[in-house]
């Protein structure tokens, strides 16, 4: 069994591909805590815009260790939504855009200047989490694929992303598989033909109708991560996220 990738930007698909992934060759999947869900233990009250760089960092630090805990639950094989370089990205993707992309870009640079030792700060911080997440993506993944931006971001209100974000997000994943002398498989297309071409490129044979997989990770996914409540409006803190499909 091999440790699978489903890798990709934010609003790509990677959960509910994932999940029917899963749900179709009966290898378990794992998800990472959301930040959203991290947050009202780390920094109770605060909403995802109003952190700081570091507050960033340390919710991108802090989701690393979930993810890496909930992959070291199945040495032989997993099928993983997302990777490490999803939660060093988040934070690198702000260098570039701000911590709040919504804003235009003057406004950021200005925030930078204004603010400049706490960005130089963040910078050698994130610089440090590169080289950790980098290290654990190139040693503890066998197979990776990539869903490119093909559906327009929808935004959830609470998120500071949006299509500029993950535009330059999308680039900079690229660009790092480049550098670290990944060949992620490209997978285009809607979620039946993403399902039917992983599976067909890893050989495995179905336990499950893909149709009936892609159903059942659908309401999945909206039960259990569609249903997360917003971070301002939780009041219990979050269990860990793991999925033993």
């Amino acid at each position: 069994m091999k440790r699978i990738v489903i890798s990709g930007t934010y609003c790509t698909g990677k959960t509910t591909l994932s999940l029917a992934l899963s749900l179709a060759t009966g290898i378990p999947a794992t998800h990472a805590l959301t930040m959203r869900e991290i947050l009202p233990t780390l920094f109770p009250g605060k909403t995802l815009r109003a952190c700081s760089y570091a507050e960033l960092l340390c919710l991108g630090m802090k989701r690393f260790e979930e993810r890496i805990r909930a992959e070291a639950a199945f040495p032989e094989g997993f099928i993983s939504d997302g990777c490490t370089l999803q939660e060093w990205l988040y934070g690198s993707t702000r260098l570039f855009t701000g911590a709040d992309p919504d804003e235009y870009p003057w406004q950021q640079k200005l925030k930078q200047l204004l603010r400049y030792s706490r960005y130089r700060n963040f910078q050698e911080q994130l610089r440090g989490f590169e080289g950790m997440a980098k290290a654990y993506a190139k040693t503890h993944y066998d197979v990776f694929f990539h869903l490119p931006l093909e559906f327009a971001f929808v935004s959830d209100g609470h998120r500071p992303t949006s299509e500029r974000f993950r535009e330059a997000s999308e680039q900079l994943l690229l660009q790092t598989y480049d550098e670290m002398g990944i060949v992620p498989t490209i997978v285009s297309g809607n979620l039946d033909v993403r399902l039917s071409t992983i599976i067909d490129h890893l050989a495995l044979s179905p336990v499950m109708p893909l149709e009936a997989a892609i159903r059942h990770a659908e309401d999945l996914r909206k039960k259990k991560f569609d249903s997360v409540v917003l971070e301002h409006r939780r009041r219990s803190p979050p269990e860990t996220v793991q999925w033993f499909i």
